[in-house]
């Protein structure tokens, strides 16, 4: 005897069911990632807090120590190692915008001008982020590596084993010289960049040396500087902040360093481009762009 077919529901029934599952599943995984990015944002302004509780109480009470020597190492090693591929970076990013802005300007014979819109668009963004993003691939991801097969090696726990806190000794130097370097990098990458737009504009556009630096004098004021220098500064605790709590956070072992160099430098430039973007957004409500 054949079969007989059992009554079912509807067909509409099932996917629709489907589609429910599929619905809560995706504002699920939304939840947790949302979540997950929240709970490291915590993180790490937990750990600048800490790391600027100790640098205040160094102040106050000689027998807190964070350690200068490690400071000095550190900007060395972050700042001054790094200051070649910065300052080449900076150099053809100066040359690619003065030969970028002549045809548009000659347009209106105006070539002139290509030393208005360099100084400003220089020291206002691209000195700071171009900067902020090369230190973050050469130093951040380094810092991060570091501290990692520090955990993975249980160094850490040695140090906290022998009452030393792990922020103090190791968090406190690599982040205040991430700020140190950074500010000092975006001044001298600003310089750099111009001084190449000004070669390049004088041997390859006939634009006057003199002109072209009157011209600069007249359209960048002293906030244009401050604004980038003011970037730089948050640029570097950044990179610090978010290489030093990624370094911490390594689990299973080598992989695990592995994946936090890589977050490091995904996270830093993503950061980095957020809060220039913040401060462009502030700058002009405050009419200062």
């Amino acid at each position: 005897m054949p079969d007989t077919p059992t009554p079912t529901r509807s067909r509409g029934v099932p996917w629709a069911g489907r589609a429910r599952i599929g619905i809560l599943r995706g504002v699920e995984f939304v939840g947790q990632r949302t979540l997950a990015v929240l709970d490291h944002i915590g993180t790490v302004l937990y750990l600048v807090v800490r790391a600027h509780h100790i640098v205040l109480r160094s102040f106050r009470d000689r027998r807190v120590r964070i350690g200068y020597g490690a400071i000095v190492s550190q900007t060395i090693r972050i700042g001054v190692r790094s200051l070649f591929i910065v300052s080449l970076v900076s150099a053809c990013v100066g040359l690619i915008l003065t030969l970028q802005m002549a045809p548009p300007l000659d347009t209106y014979n105006q070539r002139d001008l290509v030393a208005n819109i360099v100084g400003v668009a220089v020291l206002r963004e691209l000195g700071p982020l171009i900067s902020a993003i090369v230190l973050t691939g050469f130093a951040g991801a380094a810092i991060a590596a570091e501290i990692g097969t520090m955990v993975v090696g249980e160094e850490i726990e040695a140090l906290e084993a022998h009452g030393l806190n792990p922020i103090r000794f190791l968090v406190v130097p690599r982040v205040v010289a991430a700020i140190v370097s950074m500010t000092a990098i975006a001044v001298i990458a600003d310089f750099v960049s111009i001084f190449a737009s000004l070669a390049g504009g004088a041997l390859a556009l006939g634009i006057p040396a003199g002109r072209y630096i009157d011209n600069l004098l007249d359209q960048v004021k002293p906030v244009d500087f401050y604004t980038g220098v003011g970037k730089a500064t948050v640029f570097g605790l950044l990179i610090g902040a978010i290489a030093c709590t990624n370094g911490l956070k390594v689990t299973g072992g080598a992989q695990g360093v592995g994946r936090a160099t890589t977050g490091t430098v995904v996270q830093c430039v993503v950061s980095i481009i957020i809060a220039d973007m913040a401060f462009t957004a502030i700058f002009y409500a405050l009419k200062w762009v």
